[in-house]
């Protein structure tokens, strides 16, 4: 019975005023099954590279099988290998085509930012139809003539009603941690940044994508003292190489292995997918752009990966 002087509210209403205050601490990182393959967790490749190459979905599942992954992280979002508008007919067609090799697809990256968003639920639904757990969240680009505390206050204001969407659908959103690309800036690059914007909240609702090399360009040697501060919110790991002075290089010639990050997963009992991403110049800046180069480099980028996680 409600009490003098208040007034009845719908759930959904409700939902969003308590998701600020009431996140669980991680049920687990997605990452806690026992019972994970020996070898260890799941490999997927974003997606995105594929792009360059003009793959179609067939195509890119046929790659992906080759390079040894076990699946994809597709990029459904504005310019992607899905485009928002078109979800609902043709991610199926690309999981269709992925499961024709045995594989997965566990994740997507998304341009989403909060529910109101054109394409937003249908990109959830359908994602959660075909058993899609994850979706990375898309880029936050801090504005000049908005002081941080206060982006950082609307963002979590805008996640609060998108955590109540992803409850009922049954996803996880996820900010990665991005490091400045060119002119851009994106929030929670910046590990304390992302702590301020993820706190309070359910991991199963909104989690963390932590990406050890951007860490690394951001944060140098401290970045395990600030990740100490998210690692309750870490969903999903992505993989890719930094090397201080050359950027991003092929998995192993770079610095993220010495970090002992691998190890802590291990300790975690981390078992869910590992997300790879080729930043790195993987085709000689153009001159070797081929499917057969490609291949090549995400079949060697995957060994390393694996020998670290198993």
């Amino acid at each position: 019975m409600n009490q003098p002087g208040n007034f009845p509210i719908s759930r959904r209403e409700f939902l969003v005023r308590t998701a600020l205050g009431t996140g669980a601490l991680a049920t687990g990182l997605a990452a806690s099954n026992p019972g994970a393959k020996s070898q260890g967790p799941d490999i997927v490749v974003f997606s995105k590279i594929y792009q360059s190459l003009k793959l179609d979905y067939s195509a890119s599942a046929e790659l992906t099988a080759q390079a040894g992954m076990q699946g994809v992280d597709a990029a459904v979002r504005p310019g992607g290998e899905v485009l928002p508008e078109r979800v609902k007919d043709d991610l199926p067609r690309y999981v269709e085509a992925l499961q024709k090799h045995g594989l997965k697809m566990p994740m997507i990256t998304t341009a989403i930012t909060g529910p109101e968003e054109p394409h937003t639920e249908a990109v959830l639904t359908t994602a959660k139809k075909l058993g899609i757990r994850y979706y990375r969240l898309g880029a936050i680009n801090p504005s000049q003539d908005l002081p941080k505390p206060e982006l950082i206050r609307r963002v979590r204001e805008r996640f609060a009603r998108l955590a109540v969407m992803n409850r009922e659908i049954g996803i996880t959103a996820m900010l990665q941690n991005h490091s400045p690309s060119g002119r851009s800036t994106y929030l929670g690059g910046d590990l304390d940044d992302m702590r301020q914007v993820l706190d309070g909240f359910d991991p199963a609702e909104i989690g963390a994508a932590f990406d050890i090399g951007h860490a690394l360009a951001v944060h140098g040697k401290a970045w395990r003292e600030k990740f100490a501060h998210v690692q309750k919110h870490l969903r999903v790991a992505y993989a890719k190489d930094w090397k201080p002075g050359a950027g991003w290089v092929a998995m192993g010639e770079g610095d993220i292995l010495g970090t002992g990050y691998f190890d802590d997963l291990k300790r975690m009992r981390y078992s869910a997918p590992v997300s790879l991403h080729i930043e790195h110049d993987w085709d000689d800046k153009g001159a070797s752009k081929t499917r057969e180069q490609l291949t090549k480099v995400l079949r060697a980028d995957t060994a390393v990966l694996r020998k670290w996680l198993a």
